[in-house]
């Protein structure tokens, strides 16, 4: 029996790019989780077509190809390559395993969603501590104009009223 090998989640999230607003993987990534070749895996999306619509994959355009091999240094290897590589979102990663039925695949897929779901906490983490952030920027400014008018306020406190001056002598009337 074949052992299969397991693959560290932080290797599948640090292979999750974020292209047209959405996290994917490019094929040659996802190759390699699933121990085939990145010609095999386009062929078997070739011949399920109707399995992957534009929201489970997208090829790529040029410039977002020189983008992704500028920005990955593991995927400098795509930088001569003629064909454009294929993104696949988290559905379309999902489906990929259906489509090569092999064990790791099918394994290989439940590691890439639990990274997708990772990632997704951790944004909407962030997205929580940023609306906080905010929150205490603004009364931050609100104790500033307060604490300022506190200061104005004691200083007035402060600075005794001038007295009129008396004149000397006498003044009728009084």
């Amino acid at each position: 029996m074949k052992k299969t090998a397991v693959i560290p989640i932080e290797r599948i999230e640090k292979s999750i790019l974020v292209i047209r607003s959405k996290k994917v993987m490019i094929d040659a990534d996802l190759a390699v989780l699933y121990g085939v070749t990145t010609k095999r895996l386009n062929e078997q999306v070739k011949r399920n077509k109707g399995r992957f619509p534009e929201d489970f994959m997208f090829k790529l355009t040029k410039r977002e190809k020189q983008e992704v091999v500028a920005k990955c240094d593991h995927l400098s290897r795509l930088k001569f390559s003629p064909v454009l590589p294929n993104a696949f979102t988290e559905h379309g990663a999902v489906m990929l395993a259906s489509v090569l039925n092999s064990k790791r695949a099918i394994e290989t897929s439940l590691l890439v969603v639990r990274a997708f779901v990772r990632l997704r906490e951790i944004l909407s983490t962030h997205k929580e501590l940023a609306s906080k952030l905010k929150e205490l920027e603004l009364r931050i400014e609100t104790h500033d104009e307060q604490i300022m008018a506190i200061f104005e306020a004691i200083n007035q406190l402060l600075t005794p009223p001038e007295k009129p001056i008396k004149k000397i002598g006498f003044i009728v009337g009084e």
